[in-house]
């Protein structure tokens, strides 16, 4: 079983918070960023070693019995992470709200769907091997859509553009081979 990745969550964050930018990934300036690859941005936590690719949806469509609705979300992000060792690629998602209890999240890569897990606000894929099923995908790519539902009830579905996605992971990767 996979667990949040709090620790990079909450140093991207503190770097968002800290540049005063509430709009987006690449809008914002942290001390631990240290790559920009067209949609998607590279950090690296030396305390342990993390190295992820992050981004945030293009596009956000919120639905309510098939009519769309307006709702207050937080931060809407998909991450990928390396740790020397053991984590080679782990995909995770927050959806910016709690997920319905025993909901999964769908993934869809070009037609290619995966189901990802959910606990609270997060979702992972089911193992290691699904991730790198799924950052294959992601590179061969040019969108994702995940496809989640809220304890509320909202249908949501996100948008991530992949441009960048190759070289941003290449990067991630290199940070923390070992």
């Amino acid at each position: 079983m996979q667990f949040p990745l709090l620790r990079p969550v909450g140093a991207f964050l503190c770097g968002m918070m800290a540049a005063g930018a509430a709009t987006g990934v690449l809008a914002q300036e942290s001390t631990n960023r240290v790559a920009a690859e067209t949609d998607w941005s590279v950090f690296v936590e030396d305390s342990p070693k993390e190295c992820w690719g992050v981004s945030a949806p293009k596009e956000t469509v919120n639905t309510k019995d098939g009519q769309p609705v307006t709702v207050r979300r937080g931060d809407i992000l998909l991450f990928v992470t390396y740790r020397p060792g053991s984590a080679q690629g782990e995909v995770s998602f927050t959806g910016g709200y709690p997920f319905a209890g025993g909901s999964t999240v769908k993934m869809d890569i070009g037609g290619t769907a995966f189901d990802l897990f959910t606990d609270g606000e997060w979702a992972w894929s089911g193992s290691p091997d699904d991730d790198s099923k799924i950052v294959a995908a992601m590179k061969a790519g040019s969108a994702v859509v995940m496809t989640a539902r809220s304890g509320r009830g909202t249908q949501t579905k996100d948008t991530f553009s992949l441009l960048g996605v190759s070289a941003a992971l290449d990067e991630a990767a290199k940070r923390c081979a070992g």
